[in-house]
C-alpha cells in the first residue's frame, strides 16, 4: 500500500503569499487495521523497509505535481519515500506560476556556486527531519536522511542538477530534460555550461524535444545543433569524475513525456514535438532507468534507448 501525507513549509526571506510550499510525501505503508486509521486515514510507514532513502522531485515550470504522481507511486513502491511539492511564485520577473523555486541571485557569473539556487530544499529537509523524529508521525524513524536523491523535470531538473553540490546528504541526482546551460540574460557568456557536483548523475532526454530546441537562443546559441543536455554531460562535471554519469537519449520521447497527465492550458507545450511512440511505453522506460540508476545497476542501451556513460 502506498499512502501520502501533506505538509506546508515556509521559505525564509520570501514575501507572503508566495512564501509557502505545500508538500505531498509518498511512502510505503503497513496498515495496523486500527480504529484511528479508519477514522483519519493516516497509516504508518512500513517499518520493515526502514530506513528508506528519500527522493525530492522538482516539477517543471507550470507543471502540476499531479503530472508526476505516476512516477512518485513507482518510486514509493520500490522503497523510496518521494516528495513532490507545489510552490506558486514568480517564474520570471512579474510572471506568477508554478515553480520549483529558483533564487536567480545565486545564478549569476559572480554568485553561482556560493550557495543553493533553490530555497525550498533546506526547509523540506528540515520538515522531513521533524517527521522522522516525531513519535506521532506516520514516518517516525522511517527515513534515511543521509541518503537523499534530487530529481526533476525541465527547469526542475536543472534545479536538481545545480543543488546536489550543496547538501552532503544528497547521494545522487537525476533529471529529465534538464541541463545546466546558463541564460545570457543572467550575464553569462554565450554557450556557458555551469559546473555541477561530482555525484552519481543520470541525465535523460528525448529526441523529439521541441521545447529545448526552441529555447537555445536563451543561451546565446544560434545553431539548433547544440543539445544543452549533451553539453551538460560533456562539460558540467569535474574531470576526472569519480562517480558514474549517464546520458540517456530516449527515442520517440518529447519534452513532456515524463508528465502524465499533462495540463496543456499552462506552460509551453505548444512548442513541443509529437511523440512517435506510445507515452506509456516511454514512461515505463523512464521509470526503469531511474530505478536502475538508484539501485546502482549498469544502464544499457536498447532498441529505443541510447546510453552514454563516463
Amino acid at each position: 500500500m502506498i499512502r501520502a501525507l501533506f505538509r506546508a513549509v515556509t521559505l525564509p526571506g520570501a514575501i507572503a503569499p508566495y512564501n509557502v510550499v505545500h508538500l505531498k510525501i509518498y511512502y510505503p505503508a503497513a496498515p495496523l487495521n486500527s480504529d484511528a486509521e479508519r477514522m483519519n486515514g493516516i497509516i504508518p510507514a512500513d517499518r520493515a523497509l526502514a530506513p528508506m532513502p528519500v527522493v525530492i522531485f522538482f516539477n517543471g515550470i507550470n507543471i502540476s505535481i499531479e503530472s508526476y504522481h505516476w512516477l512518485a507511486l513507482k518510486l514509493a513502491r520500490a522503497g523510496f519515500v518521494t516528495v513532490l511539492y507545489m510552490h506558486i511564485a514568480e517564474t520570471l520577473p512579474g510572471v506568477i506560476g508554478l515553480t520549483p523555486g529558483i533564487d536567480l541571485s545565486k545564478v549569476r557569473p559572480d554568485t553561482y556556486g556560493s550557495g543553493p539556487t533553490c530555497p525550498a530544499i533546506q526547509p523540506i529537509l528540515d520538515e522531513l527531519a521533524t517527521l522522522n523524529a516525531d513519535q506521532n508521525s506516520p514516518l517516525f524513524s522511517a527515513l534515511d536522511l543521509n541518503d537523499v536523491i534530487l530529481g526533476g523535470h525541465s527547469g526542475g531538473g536543472t534545479v536538481a542538477l545545480q543543488n546536489g553540490q550543496f547538501f552532503d546528504q544528497v547521494r545522487a541526482v537525476f533529471a529529465y530534460a534538464g541541463h545546466t546551460m546558463a541564460s545570457t540574460m543572467l550575464g553569462f557568456a554565450p554557450g556557458t555550461v555551469l559546473n555541477i557536483a561530482d555525484k552519481p548523475t543520470l541525465l535523460m532526454h528525448g529526441d523529439r524535444d521541441g521545447v529545448i530546441l526552441a529555447s537555445v537562443s536563451r543561451y546565446g546559441l544560434e545553431c539548433h545543433e547544440h543539445d544543452p543536455v549533451r553539453r551538460t554531460f560533456a562539460e558540467a562535471f569535474p574531470c576526472p569524475n569519480h562517480y558514474p554519469v549517464y546520458d540517456a537519449l530516449i527515442c520517440g520521447a518529447n519534452h513532456f513525456a515524463i508528465a502524465y497527465p499533462h495540463d496543456a492550458t499552462v506552460g509551453r507545450s505548444f512548442l513541443d514535438m509529437e511523440m512517435t511512440r506510445p507515452g506509456r511505453h516511454i514512461r515505463s522506460e523512464i521509470a526503469s532507468l531511474v530505478l536502475a540508476f538508484l539501485r546502482r545497476k549498469t544502464l544499457r542501451s536498447g532498441q529505443y534507448l541510447e546510453v552514454r556513460a563516463r
